[in-house]
């Protein structure tokens, strides 16, 4: 009797502490309540900016509240920031006396009033007939300096592309460069250029929640989506609404289940990040602003989830890896789904860049090995970007078998056991 007792003891023991099943967590009925919350009707397409992201922006903070995460800093998971977009209002330039026609100027300032002439210190750069406009331009990027840039009339029809370097800029980006962009051959000894500009502010918020780490409490590891979408558009049988059911609830709803996953599992040696960014469909600015408040050598890894609630190329069980070759992450989170019938693979759709097109890119760009994760059949999406995205186009059997294998593939760096060889940022373009 004595021995029996011991022996329910020890079981109960084992019991109580053995780790959750995965399939308790996650699985198809959680994966269907979350998406049908994010891509319903009433969120409105959750347009960046918009008063309708705010609603998916509580309910994915209240989420990360229940599963009892952390705040990145302060007391809220809304990670807010303000964007600004310079507006010109008008433009005159005079080179050596000879006024330029408007129409071939560009300025790109987040100043309000722009006065500059050859005293003010400005380089002056030239994209001369043969060169390559769109790697010239990186080039002038790159160099944060004030310029004046002399573009050669070859180049007129992709000219008026160029004011889309003005974008958008953070707030708190106070000393911005401005460049000016002139089409046509000049080499003036004196010029005169005035501009005047509005600013208009946008209030943005990330939804950052954070489960700290054991033994590696500085060293993170981060899992993210984008949660914006495209909002309210031109009317397709009479549907208005961009439900983005796939882009990007599908990788939102991950975010959220494998946050509920890890805090259940309670033994993360590392501190892991879940972040949900706005702004992606608008140029990445949530995880633009996101990565700037990380020492990057300190971010570990990131699995960025976008769209991977419908089937890969190859079918159910099987997802890929933008950028596979440029760190050993991938093979780390194979080698950890051996025996389970998933597989990822390498991006099949490598000419469409997509490594630089999602919220992976920032970091990436700083060495981070920083990767999406994705089944979107890029070549033949037959929702993508359109209001038949919505949830009865989704396979959430399947959606929740790749949620479960990230979870079990990314253990081993949650866990601090491995550690994905670093991006060469040499090798990005």
């Amino acid at each position: 009797m004595k021995i029996v007792f011991l022996t329910g003891l020890l079981i109960t023991a084992l019991f109580s502490f053995a780790q959750p099943r995965v399939d308790d967590i996650i699985n198809a009925k959680e994966v269907e309540r979350i998406e049908r919350v994010l891509a319903s009707d009433a969120m409105r397409g959750r347009k960046a900016g918009s008063p309708d992201i705010n609603e998916a922006a509580e309910f994915i903070a209240e989420e990360f509240k229940k599963i009892g995460l952390q705040p990145l800093q302060g007391n809220s998971f809304l990670q807010e920031f303000i964007m600004i977009r310079p507006k010109l209002i008008k433009v005159k330039a005079e080179l050596d006396g000879q006024e330029v026609s408007a129409q071939n100027i560009i300025v790109n300032t987040f100043d309000k009033e722009l006065k500059i002439d050859q005293k003010s210190g400005y380089n002056i750069e030239y994209v001369k007939a043969g060169e390559s406009l769109g790697a010239r331009v990186s080039e002038i990027l790159k160099a944060k300096k004030n310029m004046i840039v002399f573009v050669d009339p070859g180049f007129s029809a992709n000219f008026p592309r160029l004011a889309a370097f003005s974008g958008q800029g953070f707030a708190t980006e106070k000393d911005r460069n401005t460049i000016v962009y002139i089409l046509g051959n000049y080499e003036p000894k004196e010029f005169s250029i005035k501009a005047e500009n509005s600013l208009e502010e946008s209030n943005y918020s990330n939804v950052v929640g954070v489960l700290p780490g054991k033994s590696k409490k500085d060293e993170y590891v981060v899992f993210s989506a984008h949660y914006d979408h495209l909002g309210i558009g031109k009317p397709v049988n009479s549907d208005s609404i961009y439900n983005g059911a796939n882009d990007d609830a599908s990788g939102t709803t991950a975010v959220v289940m494998l946050a509920k996953y890890f805090k259940a599992l309670a033994n993360n040696e590392r501190t892991i990040v879940f972040a949900a960014f706005t702004a992606e469909e608008l140029g990445g600015y949530g995880s633009r602003y996101f990565s700037k408040q990380f020492d990057p050598p300190k971010v570990i890894a990131m699995f960025n989830i976008e769209m991977i609630g419908t089937e890969s190329k190859w079918g159910k069980n099987s997802a890929y890896i933008t950028g596979f070759e440029k760190s050993d992450m991938g093979s780390i989170l194979q080698k950890n789904l051996e025996g389970t019938g998933f597989i990822f693979y390498a991006d099949p759709y490598t000419e469409q860049q997509l490594f630089y097109r999602s919220d992976n890119a920032t970091l990436a760009r700083l060495g981070v090995p920083a990767h999406t994760i994705s089944t979107s059949k890029m070549d033949s999406e037959p929702n993508y970007h359109k209001v038949s995205d919505e949830i009865g186009t989704l396979d959430l059997q399947n959606m929740a078998m790749i949620i479960k294998s990230i979870a079990l593939s990314s253990r081993t760096i949650v866990g601090g056991k491995d550690t994905p060889t670093r991006v060469r940022v040499e090798e990005l373009r």
